[in-house]
């Protein structure tokens, strides 16, 4: 017995490990769908491990769940919920209560489990008098991109301000067009999660409204403003983004900022200015990023890639009296090499054409995007995800986080 336990006990541990894994790889600049659907693969063939285990699989997950950590959360989240018990089911939602990052992995497992299983119960939820169910029940959902009726026009009137959040994104995630007029309410929210998700909504919608709010968004000291700009860009007229990222460049804190900006802008006539930011160590990656999103090159693999400089230091150290703990944004880049990169531009800059959007080294088509969502790297498929969703206005965004296999299956990749 004993040995079976410490086997169960490894499959839960799997479990926990490799969605911690997937959970970070899902927005990750060298990760693809093959590797994402490869975690996947070990998640769920660990996961069956403890549904074969049966009450003794539940027993482990739950004493598991005393951790407090996240990846045990997802595990017993499935487990409990897959079941439809409702003692488990009531364990899982007192176990992440307080915590924010637990809520979050919850949902994440009702995403993990078939939509018909969970639809009631997350129903269920979204009725509830607290908050947090709430927002749970919204968020499962959301990362199915299953509409869930009258109740959304209902949660965006949230008195909570998190479930109001929440509900404000589903608005553009779903593609509830329907519901735009109410998005408006909410431009100038006292909250500025709400405020910025119901203009990314309306924007993701097409209404002029939502985009001027995004653009002020990108200009302020936000924390959306990141995000912001880079839905602004894609939404814009191309000779319009590129005059509004001039004036953002004047601002030295946004010089990261409109890196990310120009590769989702596409326009090739922005290149010679992204190779004299390679040259730049703090500007150099995200400045190759965007050259690979323009032109489509993968830095790594073509070999134009180089070392970080000597000396160059990023996030946090080892140096217990440095107070910056933020972690490099650009870890996991390649480093461009510049030379090698001006060499490869000046052969093949007459393949483009400058004031035509480019996305991967074609024209920012229907096609293109569809085909990077298959086979690009999870940065690139959620550009891709957003640019469709921004031309087909009341189309759901694609789900980039949701499971391998059924990202696969809803692109007819084998």
């Amino acid at each position: 017995m004993p040995t079976i336990r410490m086997i169960i006990e490894q499959h839960a541990e799997e479990v926990a490990f490799n969605w911690i894994l997937r959970n970070g790889a899902v927005s990750e600049p060298h990760y693809d769908l093959s590797d994402l659907a490869h975690l996947d693969g070990s998640v769920e063939a660990n996961l069956d491990g403890l549904r074969i285990a049966g009450a003794d699989g539940w027993e482990i997950c739950q004493a598991a769940m005393a951790l407090e950590e996240a990846g045990e959360i997802f595990t017993a989240g499935v487990m409990a919920f897959e079941s439809l018990d409702p003692d488990r089911m009531d364990s899982m939602l007192a176990a992440v209560e307080m915590e924010t990052d637990l809520q979050r992995a919850l949902v994440s497992a009702l995403g993990w489990i078939d939509f018909d299983r969970i639809a009631e119960p997350a129903r269920r939820l979204m009725e509830a008098d607290l908050p947090f169910l709430r927002l749970i029940g919204l968020g499962a959902f959301g990362v199915h991109r299953q509409p869930p009726g009258p109740l959304l026009a209902r949660l965006v009137q949230d008195p909570d301000e998190t479930v109001r959040a929440r509900a404000l994104k589903a608005v553009g995630e779903l593609g509830r067009s329907e519901l735009l007029a109410l998005l408006a309410d909410h431009l100038k929210d006292e909250d500025a999660k709400c405020r910025f998700y119901a203009a990314w909504s309306a924007t993701l919608l097409n209404d002029p409204s939502g985009l001027r709010a995004l653009q002020a968004l990108a200009e302020s000291a936000s924390p959306y403003a990141a995000e912001a700009c880079l839905i602004a860009v894609r939404s814009l007229p191309i000779q319009d983004a590129a005059r509004w990222l001039e004036r953002i460049w004047r601002q030295p804190h946004k010089r990261h900022q409109r890196m990310a900006a120009m590769g989702a802008m596409g326009d090739p006539a922005g290149i010679p200015f992204l190779l004299e930011q390679m040259h730049i160590p703090d500007l150099a990656r995200p400045a190759g990023e965007a050259f690979s999103m323009i032109t489509g090159v993968d830095l790594a693999f073509d070999d134009l890639e180089t070392d970080a400089p000597e000396g160059f230091a990023a996030g946090p150290t080892e140096d217990p009296a440095d107070e910056n703990v933020a972690m490099d944004p650009d870890e996991d880049l390649p480093w461009p090499a510049p030379d090698l990169i001006e060499a490869w531009w000046a052969a093949n800059k007459g393949q483009f054409t400058a004031g035509t959007r480019y996305f991967l080294g074609r024209p920012m088509t229907d096609e293109a995007l569809q085909a990077a969502l298959k086979t690009a790297y999870q940065r690139q498929r959620i550009a891709a995800a957003m640019e469709l969703a921004i031309r087909h206005p009341g189309r759901p965004l694609f789900a980039w986080r949701a499971p391998g296999y059924r990202q696969k299956k809803i692109l007819g990749v084998g």
